[in-house]
C-alpha cells in the first residue's frame, strides 16, 4: 500500500463568521427535523456579483448546490405496443409483456400469427427519486401460447433502461422497433422485432406527440430500431467480465447484539463484519462469496455477465453489504456509468476499467442500531462520510456467436484472479464545547481510532507504488523521516461565543488552529492532474459565458468581444492541456483506461478547441445567441471529459462536532485541493481561503430545516506530496507566524498546532438594503412580513421588518463599525470576505421563518436569492467596505443624516448609491375579476382590486355585487410614481385584491406580484417605420381561389377529407422542419470543422432517399392541392397567439404559504385563489404624448376597448378526439365521454361513451349559451363511463373564452381557406368576409375597403387582387366581392398601424391534466370554439363533423390452385413425398372467422387443385384504410369494442394430418391497399414478390376491385431466412354491400353461384391398392437385400427342417432294409 500523510489544518481568516442556522429556542430533536439527504442546502448569490475575483487567495463559494438526488419525483411511462413482425417460430399464439421494475402488464393474445397488431396502451406510473428510476429496466418480451395453466414460452426480450429513454430528445423513442433476442441462447441471433412507442414524462415535462398518422408508408424496420443515437443497429453479444480484489476500509457494523454480549463474556474481539459485494447490471444480479468476519475482505474473484453490446443500460450497480442471518445490510454503493469508461468514436475504445480503488461514501461510520441515514449506502443522495474502498477492474469482450465453446447462461463464475496488487460557528449548544474534524478516506476518523496500513504494506508493491505522503499543511523544512509523527485530525474544542440571539461564534481571532492527517494512497495524481486541468478550462468558459449571458440580459453593448474573448481563452485552455497532459507517460500505475481516456481527451480538447478557433471568428452581434448555444455544448463536453470513472484518492470530509454529537458536515473532492507544481493542474481551492458551508446530513436535510446553514467555516485546504511540503503554506494570507510543538533537540519539525496573525486591520463595511422583489409567500395570506439579516465577520444586523408584501423597499443603510479583519490590507481590499444575507418572515408567535439567501460582494445590483435549490425573489443591494486608517473614522465619507424623521434612526440609502429615478405615470385598466374562490369559507362578494408601486398607489373602484357582475364599473385610472431610469432595476407592481365586508373590515383574498414592468412600457411608435402614410400603393399579393372540381370524388368529400390532409400536410411541415433543422446542425459543424464533411455523409444520402420517396406519390400531392385545408395546432391555440393577451392580461391571484417542495409548480396550482384582468401602461411624464383627435382622455392610453358590460353569446363545441388517453380501468382501457361545463351549463355525454377506447373518435359538437363576464371559463373533461360506481375524471382542459372573444386577433370564429356558400367547405360565421373587412377597417380607422372592378381591393396603401365569381348549389355563377375580402383578412397582419394575425379555420391540440397529478398529461384532445354574440345574426347549424360510418364490403376470395407445396409427410410404406395440402384465410384482426378450403390428399408434386371460395363481409373505412370491427373482449364484457385494423389478408398453406395436429407450411400476407400485382403463371411467381415488395409494382383492391394471380408462399428456414415453400393461384373480388346482395354467391362450392369441382387425381380406389404398393415398395425398394438374406435363411431352414424330419425314417427304412 501507498502512504502517505494527511494533515488537516483548518486557517481561519478574519475573525469568525456567524454560523448560519436559526435555533431559537428549539430543542435538539427539533432542530434537526426535515426530509431526505438534500445535498441542496446553501446556495449563492448573483452569480457576477462572485465572479469578480481579484486576488486568488480566495476561492470562490459555490453559486448553488447540486439538485437533491433523493427526493421522490412523480413519473409516469407511457408503453403503446402497436405490433410485432417476423417473429420466428411457426404457427404462434403472441402476446407481448410490459415489465418495468416490479410492475407487468400484459396485452391482449392474437391467435395464429407472426405478426400480430395490437396497438395497445400501457401506462405506469411512479413515485421514486429519480436515480432509482432512472436504473429500473424496461423489457419488452413476446411469449407464446400463454394461458391460465401454462405460463408459455419466451419467444425473446429486449431491455432497455427508463434512464436512456428520458435522456432521448423528447424523452420518448416514436413508433420505433424493438429487436428481440433469446437471453437463453446468445448465438441464434434476430427473434422478431416489437413496433412500439416508449415515453418518460416527470413532473412538468411538455410532451410532444408526433401527429398520430396514418399508417401508409411502409415500415423501414432496419433504419428505425429502438436504440438511442449514435448506438450501431448490429448488437453483439458480450461478455462483461468484473473482478473484485479486495476492500479496505470497512466501518466497524457491531449488527448482532449476540456478538457483543459474546464479547462481554468470553472477551473474543473478531471483526464484527461478513462482507460480500453484489453487482447488478441490465436487471441481472451476481454476488461474490462471503468472507466472514473480516475488514479487509480479499476476494479475488470476478462476475460474469453476459449482455448485448452496447448495452442499453447505462449504470453498473457495486454494493459491498454485510451478510446477515436476518436482512443484509448495505455497506456502501458505487455506480459505474459506462459512458464515463468507453468511448463509441472512431478511434473509441470498449469499456475498461482499473484495477482501481473507487471509493464508497455512505453515513457516518459510526455505528448504531438504527441507522438514520442507512439509504446513502443505498446511493441515494450525498454521501455525508467514506465508508470503504473496492479495488476492481471490469474488462469486456465481444462474443463471437459461432464458437463452439460459448455457453449461453449467464451465471456468475467465481474464478482465481491473481493478487494485484476554520472559523467557525455553531448554534445552539450554548455551552457545550464544539470541535471540527477532518478526515480523508478512513485516516483521522476519530470513531475509528486511527488505521494505520500494516507496516509490511508500506515497502511492498512492485516498484509501481512510489512512496506519496499527501499532506494537508505540514512544515517548510522537508521532513527526512517520518519519526512518531502522528496525525492531528481535531480542533481543540472551543466554547461558541453569542453573535446574536440566533447564532454564536467560535472566538479564533488572531490564533487559528491548524489540522494535518498524514495517509498513504497510491500515487495516481496524475489522473486527478488532467481532470484539474479540464475543470479549470471548463470553470473559465463557465464563468464567460455566465457573462455574456448577463451582458444580454443587462442589454449592454458588444456581448460578442467577450464572447470571442471567451473563446480564445478556450482554445488556448485546450493547447495547454495537451501540453501537459501527456507528461509522466512512463508511470507503470496506469491502467489500460488510464491510456484510453487519455486518447480520448486530447482529441476532443484538440477539437474542441480547433472549433471554438473557428468558431471565433464566426461570432457576430447576430449570431452570438446560436454561437453561446455551441459554446454551451462544448461546456457539457469538457464537465463529462473531467469527471474522473478511476477514484483514487477519497474526498475529505468536514465535520462539526458538539459534545461529541455529529451535526453538519461539507464534502470537499480531494481533487480540488491537490497542489501540483504546475498551477493549470492544482486543484480550484488548493492553498485558498474558502468558505464552506455545513449542512445537516441525510434525510433531515430536505425541505426548510435543511437550507439554513448549520455552520459557516473559512478554511484553508492544502493536499500534496510530503515532498512538495514547503509549498504548502504559500497560499495563506500574509502576515502570520507558526505556533509549533516542540518536539526536543534533534526531532524533526512538525507542521504548525496554530497560526497566529499579527497583522489586523479595522474596517467599516456599510450596507444599503435597497428593495427585494418576487420574495417567497411565507404567511396564510400568500404574503410574508420579510426583513433581512446581514452577517460579515462576527457581527450581524438586521433591517426592519415591512408587514404583508412580496415586494419590500427597505431603502436603509446599515453600518457595521470596528470590523476586526487579519491579513494584509491590501490583500482584504482586492478579495474580501463575503457577506452573507438572509431573508425572514417575521411572525407574531414564534419564530421568524426563513425565505431565502444570498451571498455578495460589494457592488450594486440585483443578487438571485436561493431558497434550498429553488430561486426565491431577487434582492437589490450594495455593499462599502471602508478601512478605518489611524485617525479613525474622520477619514471616512460622510454618512448623510436621516432624512425623514418619522424613521427615527433608521438611515435610508445615500443619493449616490441609489438608483437615478425620473417621474412615470403608469395606468391601470380595470376589467374584472374572475373564478375567486371562498376565503375563510365566505364567498366574495364586493372585492376591489389596490394596485400598488414603489410606495404610490390606485384603488379599483368597488365591485357592488359580484356574483351578477364580476366587472369594474371605471375602466381606466392612473397614478405618477418615480422609478429608476434603468428599467432592469424597475421594482415590480404589486397587484392585491381585498373583499369589503360588513362593518369596514377588509378581508385579502389574493395577491400577485408583477415583476416586470417592461412589456407595459408605452413606446411611442417612431415616425420612420410608418410607411403608411406614402401615397404611392402597394400591391400585396393575388391569391388564387382554386374551384375543387366536382370529380368522382366530389361526392364523398366532407369535412374529414379536409382534416386528413390537413394533418398530412402538419406531419410534412414537421418532418421538413426536423430535417431543416439537423441540415443546419450538418451545416453548423460542416462550419466548424472546416470543409472535413465525411461522417456528415451518411445522413445526407439517406435524406435523398426520402426525396425519391416524396416525388413517387407525387400524383397523390396534386390530389392534395385541390381540397380547401384548415390549420391543425399540434398545442392549444393559445399559445400561438401569446395567450390572447394582446389587451387584455390575467394575473393569477394566490394566496396561502408558498410551497416547501422544490415542485413549486404544483404548489402554486393549488394557491391560485382567482384572476384579475386588466392591463397597464406606463410611460414617462415628460413625454409629449401624440393625441388623435377623437383621443378619450378618460380612457388614456386604452383607446378604443370595448365596453365590459354583460354580453350573452352563444358558444359551440366541437370535439373531434382525443389521444393516448390515461387508462382508468382495470383491463388497461378506459370508456370515455365528454362531459362540458361552462357557467351553470354542464352537459354530460354519458350515453354516447366509445367502450374500451383509448383514442377514442368523438366528432361531436355541443351549442352552450352562456354570458360573459359571469361564464368565461370553459371545460372540457373526458370522464370514464363505470358500469357501477361513479365515474372517473380521466382529464380535463381549461379555456378562457373571454380573452377570445376580446382579442384582436379575432378567434371567435376561424376564417376559411377559401369562401364557399355550400359544400364541405361552407362559410361558418354569421358575418360575411366583406362585413368583417369593413367593420375592421371602421374600428382601426382605416381607409377602405375600395372593390375595384376587375378583382382588385384597396386597403390604405395596400393593394389585394383575387377571382370575384362564386358557384351556387346548382352551379350557377354570379360575381361577389367576398373573395377579395378574405383575401385581405388572410393578409391583415400586412396591413399598416392595426394589422394583425387573425386567427384561421383550425383544430387545437389541448393536453387533459388532472388535478392530482399537477404537470402530467393525461392524454390530449383536439377540438375547436366557435363563439358568436346573441345580438347579430344567427349563425347557421353546426357543421356536420360526426365520425365516418365504415363503408359495407365484401370481399371474395378464390383459391384456385397451389403448386410447388413443399411435400411434408413420408408414406411410411411406400417411402413417397406428399402432402394433403389445404389453404387456410382470414383478415387481420378475425382469426376467429378463419376460412379453410377441403383437403387435397396426397399431392405428390406440390400441385393442389381447390375452386374453392371464402366470403369475408368487412366495413371498411376508406380515408383511414383500416377495417373496423365490433366484438365483445370476453364472455364478461358488457358491451361491443371497436377496433380499428388495417386491412390486410392473410392465407397460408397446411399439411393436413389424421392423428397429429396439421402442420404449417407457409403464408402471405397481403396488405390489400397496396400489395404485388399477381404473377400471370406460377414460373413467374418468386420469392422477390415478398422480399423486395418495396420495388414491385403494387396495386390497392379499393381501386382495382377485381385481381387474379400467382402469389408465394413462404416461410423462415433454420438460417432465418425466408425460402419458397409454394405458389397459390387465387382471385380476389371486391364488392360493394349493395353489390353483393344483388349477386350473392356460396362459400366454398356452395350454391348460390356454386364453383366447379376441381380435377383431381381419382382416389376412390386408393385403399384398395395400398397394401399391393406398400408391399411392393417394402420388398422391391426398401429392404431387397435383408429380403433375400432372409429368404435364403429360411430356405436353409426348411431344408434343415425336412432333413431332420424325414432322417429317422429313412434311416429305419434303410437299417430294416424295406
Amino acid at each position: 500500500m501507498k502512504r502517505s500523510k494527511h494533515r488537516g489544518h483548518k486557517e481561519d481568516r478574519n475573525g469568525d463568521e456567524p454560523a448560519i442556522l436559526e435555533t431559537e429556542d428549539l430543542d435538539r430533536q427539533g432542530m434537526f427535523l426535515g426530509g431526505g439527504p438534500d445535498p441542496d442546502t446553501i446556495s449563492l448569490a448573483s452569480v457576477t456579483a462572485v465572479t469578480d475575483n481579484v486576488s486568488n487567495k480566495r476561492s470562490k463559494p459555490e453559486i448553488k448546490m447540486e439538485p437533491s438526488s433523493g427526493r421522490p419525483v412523480d413519473y409516469q411511462i407511457s408503453v403503446t405496443v402497436i405490433e410485432a413482425r417476423q417473429l420466428i417460430g411457426l404457427n404462434m399464439d403472441p402476446m407481448v409483456c410490459v415489465e418495468i421494475g416490479d410492475d407487468k402488464k400484459y396485452t391482449s393474445m392474437k391467435e395464429s400469427t407472426n405478426c400480430p397488431y395490437y396497438n395497445e396502451y400501457f401506462v405506469f406510473d411512479f413515485h421514486v427519486p429519480p436515480d432509482v428510476m432512472y436504473d429500473k429496466i424496461l423489457k419488452l418480451s413476446v411469449i407464446h401460447s400463454k394461458n391460465l395453466l401454462r405460463s408459455g414460452t419466451l419467444v425473446g426480450s429486449f431491455k432497455l433502461d427508463v434512464g436512456t429513454i428520458y435522456s432521448n430528445p423528447e424523452h420518448q423513442f416514436y413508433h420505433k422497433w424493438a429487436l428481440l433476442s433469446d437471453p437463453e441462447d446468445i448465438s441464434a441471433g434476430c427473434k422478431g422485432y416489437i413496433k412500439c412507442d416508449v415515453t418518460v414524462v416527470a413532473k412538468g415535462d411538455t410532451i410532444k406527440t408526433p401527429h398520430k398518422v396514418n399508417e401508409s408508408d411502409e415500415d423501414d424496420i432496419e433504419g428505425n430500431l429502438l436504440i438511442p443515437e449514435g448506438v450501431p443497429a448490429e448488437r453483439q453479444w458480450a461478455r462483461y467480465y468484473l473482478k473484485i480484489y479486495r476492500a479496505e476500509g470497512l466501518p466497524r457494523m457491531n449488527t448482532s447484539i449476540m456478538a457483543n454480549v459474546k464479547k462481554a463474556f468470553i472477551g473474543e474481539n473478531k471483526d464484527l463484519v461478513d462482507p460480500y459485494v453484489q453487482v447488478l447490471f441490465a436487471g441481472q444480479k451476481g454476488k461474490t462469496s462471503v468472507q466472514k468476519s473480516c475488514y479487509e475482505p480479499i476476494w479475488n474473484e470476478q462476475i460474469v455477465f453476459t449482455e448485448m453490446f452496447p448495452p442499453l443500460c447505462k449504470r453498473m450497480k457495486i454494493q459491498i453489504r454485510d451478510s446477515d442471518k436476518v436482512n443484509d445490510v448495505a455497506i456502501g454503493t458505487h455506480f459505474l456509468d459506462l459512458r464515463n469508461i468507453s468511448n463509441d468514436g472512431d478511434k473509441g475504445f470498449l469499456p475498461t476499467l482499473g484495477p482501481a480503488w473507487v471509493n464508497m461514501y455512505g453515513s457516518t461510520r459510526t455505528y448504531s442500531l438504527m441507522d438514520e441515514y442507512q439509504e446513502l449506502n443505498e446511493g441515494l443522495g450525498e454521501g455525508v462520510s467514506f465508508r470503504a474502498r473496492l479495488l476492481v477492474s471490469l474488462g469486456v469482450e465481444i462474443l463471437d456467436p459461432s464458437s463452439p465453446e460459448i455457453t449461453s447462461s449467464t451465471d456468475v463464475q467465481l474464478e482465481g484472479v491473481s493478487n494485484i496488487s476554520e472559523t467557525a460557528t455553531g448554534k445552539e449548544d450554548r455551552d457545550k464545547p464544539i470541535n471540527f474534524e477532518l478526515t480523508i478516506g478512513y485516516y483521522g476518523n476519530e470513531i475509528d481510532g486511527l488505521a494505520r496500513p500494516k507496516k509490511g504494506k508500506k515497502g511492498g508493491g512492485d516498484g509501481e507504488e512510489e512512496e506519496t505522503d499527501l499532506i494537508h499543511n505540514s512544515s517548510d523544512e522537508e521532513m527526512d523521516d517520518d519519526g512518531d509523527l502522528t496525525s492531528v485530525a481535531t480542533t481543540p474544542p472551543m466554547k461558541p461565543v453569542i453573535t446574536d440571539r440566533n447564532y454564536f461564534h467560535l472566538p479564533y481571532f488572531e490564533r487559528k488552529p491548524c489540522i494535518y492527517i498524514k495517509s498513504w494512497w497510491q500515487d495516481q495524481r496524475r489522473r486527478l492532474y488532467n481532470a484539474n486541468i479540464i475543470d479549470n478550462v471548463a470553470d473559465k468558459l463557465e464563468d464567460g459565458l455566465n457573462d455574456v449571458q448577463e451582458i444580454i440580459k443587462t442589454e449592454k453593448t458588444y456581448p460578442e468581444r467577450r464572447l470571442r474573448g471567451v473563446l480564445e481563452e478556450l482554445s488556448q485552455g485546450c493547447s495547454q492541456f495537451l501540453a501537459l497532459a501527456n507528461k509522466d507517460q512512463n508511470q507503470s500505475g496506469r491502467t489500460k483506461l488510464d491510456r484510453e481516456r487519455l486518447k480520448l481527451c486530447m482529441a476532443e480538447t484538440e477539437g474542441i478547441g480547433q472549433q471554438a478557433k473557428t468558431m471565433r471568428t464566426q461570432v457576430k452581434k447576430s449570431t452570438v445567441r446560436d454561437k453561446i448555444k455551441l459554446a454551451q455544448n462544448f461546456l457539457t463536453k469538457l464537465r463529462f471529459l473531467a469527471d474522473e470513472p478511476q477514484h483514487s484518492v477519497p474526498d475529505v470530509f468536514i465535520w462539526m462536532i458538539s459534545n461529541g454529537k455529529r451535526i453538519a458536515y461539507a464534502r470537499v473532492p480531494s481533487k480540488d485541493i491537490l497542489y501540483s507544481g504546475v498551477e493549470e493542474e492544482t486543484g480550484k481551492d488548493c492553498g485558498k481561503v474558502k468558505t464552506i458551508f455545513l449542512r445537516i446530513p441525510g434525510k433531515k436535510g430536505f425541505g426548510p430545516a435543511g437550507w439554513t446553514v448549520q455552520s459557516k467555516i473559512e478554511i484553508y485546504l492544502w493536499l500534496g506530496l510530503t515532498k512538495q511540503r514547503k509549498d504548502y503554506l504559500n497560499g495563506l494570507p500574509n502576515g502570520f507566524e507558526e505556533n509549533k510543538l516542540s518536539k526536543g533537540p534533534g526531532m524533526p519539525c512538525s507542521p504548525p498546532i496554530s497560526l497566529t496573525y499579527m497583522m489586523k486591520q479595522i474596517f467599516q463595511l456599510r450596507v444599503h438594503m435597497y428593495q427585494a422583489r418576487s420574495l417567497f409567500a411565507a404567511d396564510s395570506t400568500g404574503l410574508s412580513d420579510p426583513f433581512a439579516r446581514v452577517f460579515f465577520s462576527t457581527q450581524s444586523q438586521v433591517t426592519e421588518v415591512l408587514a404583508e408584501t412580496l415586494c419590500p423597499t427597505w431603502d436603509q443603510l446599515m453600518v457595521f463599525e470596528n470590523v476586526e479583519l487579519f491579513g494584509e490590507a491590501t490583500e482584504l481590499r482586492d478579495d474580501p470576505p463575503i457577506i452573507v444575507i438572509e431573508i425572514y418572515d417575521q411572525d407574531t408567535v414564534g419564530k421568524a421563518e426563513f425565505m431565502g439567501r444570498t451571498f455578495a460582494k460589494p457592488v450594486l445590483e440585483y443578487y438571485q436569492i436561493y431558497r434550498g435549490n429553488c430561486t426565491a425573489g431577487e434582492m437589490l443591494a450594495a455593499f462599502e467596505l471602508l478601512q478605518i486608517g489611524p485617525n479613525g473614522k474622520a477619514d471616512l465619507p460622510p454618512i448623510d443624516g436621516p432624512t425623514d424623521l418619522e424613521r427615527g434612526p433608521i438611515l435610508p440609502v445615500p443619493l449616490g448609491i441609489r438608483p437615478v429615478l425620473s417621474k412615470y405615470r403608469i395606468e391601470v385598466l380595470f376589467w374584472g375579476l374572475r373564478d375567486l374562490k371562498r376565503v375563510n369559507l365566505a364567498q366574495v362578494d364586493r372585492p376591489r382590486v389596490d394596485i400598488e408601486c414603489a410606495g404610490k398607489g390606485v384603488q379599483s373602484s368597488l365591485i357592488a355585487n359580484y356574483k351578477k357582475n364580476p366587472n369594474f364599473g371605471t375602466l381606466v385610472k392612473w397614478f405618477e410614481v418615480d422609478l429608476p431610469e434603468n428599467e432592469l432595476l424597475h421594482p415590480p407592481l404589486n397587484i392585491r385584491v381585498v373583499d369589503c365586508r360588513a362593518f369596514g373590515r377588509y378581508t385579502l383574498v389574493g395577491s400577485n406580484a408583477v415583476s416586470s414592468l417592461r412589456k407595459f412600457i408605452y413606446r411611442a411608435a417612431d415616425k420612420q417605420a410608418n410607411n403608411w402614410t406614402t401615397t404611392e400603393e402597394i400591391v400585396v399579393c393575388s391569391d388564387a381561389v382554386v374551384k375543387v372540381e366536382d370529380d368522382d370524388k366530389g361526392s364523398m368529400l366532407d369535412w374529414w377529407s379536409k382534416y386528413f390532409v390537413s394533418i398530412e400536410t402538419l406531419t410534412e411541415i414537421l418532418k421538413s422542419q426536423e430535417a431543416a433543422l439537423s441540415d443546419s446542425e450538418d451545416k453548423d459543424d460542416m462550419d466548424i470543422t472546416d470543409g472535413d464533411i465525411k461522417p456528415d455523409e451518411p445522413p445526407v444520402k439517406a435524406k435523398r432517399g426520402k426525396g425519391k420517396k416524396k416525388k413517387t406519390i407525387d400524383p397523390f400531392e396534386k390530389k392534395k392541392q385541390k381540397l380547401d385545408e384548415l390549420k391543425v395546432y399540434p398545442k392549444e391555440l393559445e399559445s400561438e397567439y401569446d395567450n390572447f393577451e394582446d389587451w387584455l392580461h390575467s394575473f393569477n391571484l394566490f394566496r396561502g404559504k408558498g410551497g416547501d417542495d422544490e415542485d413549486q409548480s404544483g404548489s402554486d396550482e393549488d394557491r391560485i385563489v382567482g384572476k384579475f384582468k386588466g392591463s397597464m401602461c406606463m410611460y414617462k411624464v415628460s413625454d409629449d404624448m401624440p393625441r388623435d383627435m377623437s383621443f378619450d382622455s378618460n380612457m388614456g392610453m386604452f383607446q378604443n376597448i370595448p365596453h365590459n358590460d354583460p354580453i350573452n353569446i352563444l358558444v359551440r363545441i366541437y370535439v373531434i378526439r382525443a389521444t393516448d388517453l390515461h387508462p382508468a380501468d382495470i383491463n388497461g382501457k378506459a370508456d370515455p365521454y365528454i362531459a362540458i361545463k361552462l357557467g351553470k351549463t354542464e352537459i354530460k355525454d354519458k350515453e354516447n361513451y366509445i367502450s374500451k377506447q383509448l383514442n377514442p373518435l368523438f366528432g361531436k359538437s355541443f351549442d352552450v349559451e352562456a354570458t360573459f363576464p359571469m361564464d368565461s371559463t370553459l371545460t372540457v373533461s373526458i370522464y370514464d363511463w363505470d358500469l357501477v360506481g361513479t365515474d372517473d375524471l380521466i382529464g380535463e382542459t381549461k379555456l378562457d373564452l373571454e380573452n377570445r372573444f376580446y382579442s384582436k386577433h379575432r378567434a371567435t370564429c376561424g376564417l376559411t381557406n377559401s369562401y364557399a356558400i355550400h359544400g364541405y367547405n361552407v362559410w361558418r360565421d354569421p358575418m360575411k368576409p366583406t362585413q368583417i373587412l369593413a367593420k375592421l377597417c371602421k374600428d382601426g380607422k382605416l381607409d377602405g375597403p375600395h372593390y375595384g372592378p376587375t378583382g382588385r381591393v384597396k386597403v390604405e396603401n395596400r393593394v389585394f387582387m383575387a377571382p370575384t365569381e362564386i358557384e351556387d348549389e346548382n352551379g350557377l355563377k354570379r360575381q361577389t366581392d367576398e373573395h377579395l375580402a378574405l383575401t385581405v383578412l388572410k393578409h391583415w397582419e400586412e396591413i399598416p398601424k392595426v394589422g394583425c394575425k387573425l386567427v384561421p379555420e383550425h383544430v387545437e391540440t389541448r393536453p387533459l391534466l388532472h388535478p392530482d397529478k399537477p404537470g402530467i398529461e393525461q392524454g390530449r384532445i383536439e377540438m375547436w370554439v366557435d363563439i358568436f354574440p346573441k345580438d347579430m345574426t344567427a349563425p347557421g347549424p353546426a357543421l356536420d363533423i360526426s365520425p365516418r360510418r365504415p363503408k359495407k364490403f365484401e370481399l371474395r376470395v378464390i383459391v384456385w390452385n397451389t403448386d410447388e407445396v413443399v411435400l411434408e409427410d413420408d408414406d411410411i410404406f411406400t417411402g413417397e413425398k406428399s402432402s394433403d395440402i389445404f389453404v387456410r384465410g382470414w383478415l387481420k384482426g378475425q382469426q376467429e372467422d378463419k376460412q379453410d378450403t377441403d383437403v387435397h390428399y396426397h399431392s405428390i408434386t406440390g400441385e393442389g387443385n381447390f375452386n374453392w371460395r371464402f366470403v369475408y363481409p368487412i366495413d371498411y373505412l376508406m380515408a383511414e384504410e383500416k377495417i373496423v370491427i365490433s366484438k365483445k373482449e370476453s364472455m364478461f364484457a358488457w358491451d361491443e369494442t371497436e377496433y380499428k385494423i388495417p386491412a390486410r389478408l392473410n392465407l397460408q398453406v397446411w399439411d393436413a394430418d389424421h392423428f397429429s395436429a396439421d402442420d404449417f407450411l407457409g403464408a402471405i400476407e397481403l396488405d390489400l391497399n397496396r400489395f404485388p400485382r399477381g404473377a400471370k403463371t406460377a414460373k413467374q411467381c418468386t420469392l422477390e414478390m415478398v422480399t423486395n415488395q418495396g420495388e414491385m409494382p403494387s396495386i390497392s383492391i379499393f381501386k382495382q376491385k377485381r385481381i387474379k394471380g400467382w402469389w408465394p408462399f413462404v416461410a423462415r428456414n433454420e438460417d432465418d431466412e425466408f425460402e419458397l415453400t409454394g405458389k397459390v393461384e387465387a382471385e380476389l373480388h371486391l364488392l360493394t354491400g349493395e353489390e353483393a346482395e344483388r349477386s350473392p354467391v356460396g362459400e366454398g362450392r356452395n350454391e348460390p353461384d356454386p364453383m366447379e369441382k376441381p380435377n383431381r387425381p381419382d382416389i376412390a380406389l386408393l385403399w384398395f391398392l395400398i397394401p399391393f404398393k406398400a408391399a411392393k415398395h417394402l420388398i422391391c425398394d426398401q429392404y431387397r437385400w435383408l429380403t433375400i438374406k432372409l429368404f435364403s435363411a429360411l430356405l436353409l431352414l426348411a431344408i434343415l427342417g425336412l432333413f431332420l424330419y424325414s432322417m429317422p425314417g429313412y434311416m429305419v427304412k434303410k437299417m430294416m432294409g424295406v
